[in-house]
């Protein structure tokens, strides 16, 4: 008789474990104001950072620019969500931020191979730990204390 295998448990790949959620932070942070509230890119919704995403203009599947800062803003649940992130609007609104051709050369690096290493996702992670927390100090949060950022903290090196 055949012994059956236990089930595999998918591991969360380790930016979704460590990265994504601290960009995340570090994207709502970004895109408020003092008392923690900011305008959706796309619908100019105002939302307080908790209660909003960090939504992509392109999508997350596309590696080269999923942490690229011109790709990724504060938006509402409804339109990242529901309206598949509002991208007519989105490419628009990268545009009158950025300067004409930004969506266009968004468009291009997504088509990019991009593969990190480890190292670089702790040199990203690093990096956006610590501007959640400085973002955090002028917001009056204390970002030690969330969870996304005690996990980088305390977590154990393999």
């Amino acid at each position: 008789m055949f012994k059956r295998r236990k089930a595999i448990k998918k591991k969360t790949a380790y930016d979704e474990k460590y990265l994504w959620p601290i960009f995340s932070l570090f994207i709502r942070f970004r895109d408020t104001d003092k008392d923690g509230y900011g305008k959706c890119f796309t619908c100019s919704l105002r939302k307080h950072w908790s209660e909003a995403d960090a939504g992509h203009g392109i999508g997350r599947q596309h590696k080269s620019v999923k942490y690229h800062e011109k790709n990724v803003h504060l938006q509402d649940k409804r339109c990242n969500g529901f309206e598949a992130g509002a991208r007519d609007v989105y490419a628009d609104e990268v545009d009158k931020k950025y300067g004409p051709n930004t969506w266009d050369y968004l468009t291009v690096q997504s088509k990019q191979v991009d593969k990190k290493t480890k190292f670089e996702f702790d040199v990203l992670t690093n990096h956006y730990v610590q501007e959640v927390i400085r973002l955090g100090k002028e917001k009056g949060i204390d970002a030690t204390q969330l969870v996304a950022v005690k996990r980088w903290l305390n977590r154990k090196e393999k």
